[in-house]
């Protein structure tokens, strides 16, 4: 779901969308896992802080561990809110989602075979799926998880997007984004279960069934949303004209492009500079 270190610059598409497979796989695995078969253990259980910090581990783990071959998107919102800050080719933008999918499906499958290995186990309670009104774990509205969803993943591609710019800091981004990951389950497991991710949404509620499926579309349409937002909102942020690839190759200053915003700062600067050394009183040509 997460970084964008290099987007897997000479990295074969095969390869790539492996990465994608495993990536997604071990966040729904992990993150879903957690509340399937951890959160509400008798007296021991992790409850809705252990849940919110599994899924952030399962991204910050599998950003460090496999960012650099695939850009560790893990998840549809983060490639689309990446294609629309012209930080990843739209061309590659359905492989990615579609892997992610499935790769997310595929863990969804093996939480269900390990939980149903307890005796009395039902997907009918629920499989960490995502829903509002009698599915929300607090009774939260339609309109409350549309809300949450849209602004949540907005920022969340807004931090993907500001520590993976190249101008950030180096070896921080997988952190950021695991704790921002955090934090947003933190706010939003009591109104719908937190997605901001339509592959961890789609995987539950294949297997949940009834309400979560039915309910599957403001999963997928909510956090696009949120993360079109965001990509557009910024290029304008960091004035870029998009034309630029701005982290084609990730966060490495020496091969990375210079973009449009950076040169018209460049510009003002050396304008400013000039102004300021010339004689008092001299015209624009110096004398």
């Amino acid at each position: 779901m997460i970084v964008n270190y290099d987007q897997g610059v000479g990295v074969k598409l095969v390869h790539r969308l492996s990465a994608e497979f495993i990536g997604t796989f071990w966040l729904v695995l992990g993150g879903c896992g957690s509340a399937v078969l951890a959160a509400g253990v008798k007296d021991v259980g992790i409850g809705y802080l252990g849940v919110a910090l599994a899924f952030g581990l399962t991204v910050l783990t599998m950003a460090y561990a496999l960012g650099h071959i695939s850009g560790g998107h893990f998840n549809p919102a983060v490639t689309l809110g990446l294609v629309l800050a012209r930080r990843f080719d739209a061309r590659e933008a359905l492989p990615y989602v579609a892997t992610q999918v499935v790769g997310a499906i595929s863990a969804a499958a093996v939480l269900l075979v390990i939980a149903n290995g307890k005796a009395g186990f039902s997907t009918s309670n629920g499989f960490a799926a995502n829903g509002y009104g009698i599915h929300s774990p607090g009774g939260y509205s339609l309109t409350a998880a549309l809300v949450v969803e849209i602004v949540l993943t907005a920022g969340f591609l807004m931090v993907i997007l500001g520590v993976t710019d190249r101008r950030a800091p180096k070896g921080f981004g997988p952190l950021a984004i695991g704790l921002a990951l955090t934090l947003i389950h933190l706010i939003s497991i009591p109104v719908d279960n937190t997605s901001v991710n339509p592959a961890r949404s789609t995987s539950q509620a294949i297997f949940a069934g009834g309400g979560a499926l039915s309910q599957l579309w403001l999963f997928w349409l909510a956090p696009l949303v949120g993360a079109a937002i965001a990509g557009l909102a910024y290029r304008f942020l960091t004035g870029e004209s998009g034309v630029e690839l701005v982290a084609t190759t990730g966060q490495d200053p020496d091969s990375a492009v210079t973009t449009a915003g950076e040169q018209a700062g460049a510009a003002g600067r050396r304008a400013l500079e000039e102004t300021e050394s010339r004689p008092p009183g001299a015209g624009a040509d110096g004398r």
